[in-house]
């Protein structure tokens, strides 16, 4: 049996070709999903949709909601609110339809316009560095996704997840800035040093300075996690109550 003719499969369309929304879509794909098309404006973003989804057709925004049984918004998180408003205004999403978000700051209070409609919002971060290219496929496996979505379809959100290959944790929608300032800390911290460390050592002339500072940064991040990390979330589902563009981006939109 093909995968596309596997039960559950989605015709699953991306709004975003930057570095986070095609790898997802990507990986979506080769999950069995149904890719039916991409939204790609910049010359980036096209070259990327081309390279990672060749086969998958770029298309005006109406035009792709109207063909996915989930649409995945991977767009910075400063637009993403008038985005969704907008084809809210536009009569564009439909009842049953999921509607799924990748930025780290918001929960699904912002896809409020396509709930009035009658679609399923879901929030699915994934916390990682994307470099936008087939690279991101393998490190996807076992990296850990923050789930946000109302209790009657967690459970769609969680398996969508795992079928990228990812390890879903659940954060409450009250708990996503504070979550999404822990990702921008990492992220902006951590290439900071990298860059300051590498610039002291090019000064003086020392070739091939970030191969060298490597190992040492790997390791010491590797032990400074540790020390914070008491093992894995139970059933990969834990619970901490309380987008996508060409930008360095740790994972968010």
């Amino acid at each position: 049996m093909r995968p596309d003719q596997r039960a559950g499969r989605l015709g699953v369309g991306t709004i975003g070709a930057g570095r986070v929304g095609a790898v997802l879509a990507s990986a979506l794909g080769g999950a069995g999903h149904a890719l039916t098309g991409i939204a790609a404006v910049s010359d980036a973003s096209r070259e990327r949709a081309a390279a990672m989804l060749p086969d998958v057709p770029i298309l005006a925004l109406p035009d792709i909601v109207e063909r996915s049984e989930l649409v995945l918004l991977a767009v910075p998180a400063d637009e993403l609110g008038s985005l969704v408003e907008g084809l809210a205004t536009a009569g564009a999403w439909r009842p049953g339809q999921l509607v799924v978000h990748t930025a780290a700051a918001h929960g699904v209070g912002v896809l409020e316009p396509a709930m009035r409609a009658g679609a399923i919002p879901l929030a699915i971060h994934p916390a990682m560095s994307f470099t936008g290219t087939s690279l991101d496929l393998g490190r996807l496996a076992g990296t850990w996704f923050a789930v946000t979505a109302p209790a009657p379809v967690l459970p769609i959100a969680q398996a969508l997840v795992v079928e990228m290959g990812g390890e879903p944790f659940v954060v409450g929608e009250s708990d996503r800035p504070a979550y999404a300032e822990a990702i921008d800390t990492a992220v902006s911290f951590s290439t900071a040093i990298v860059d300051q460390a590498t610039g002291i050592l090019e000064g003086i002339g020392m070739p091939r300075a970030g191969a060298v500072l490597a190992p040492l940064v790997r390791s010491s991040v590797e032990n400074a996690l540790a020390r914070h990390d008491p093992g894995p979330l139970i059933d990969g589902a834990a619970t901490i109550d309380g987008a996508d563009d060409d930008r360095p981006s740790g994972g968010g939109a």
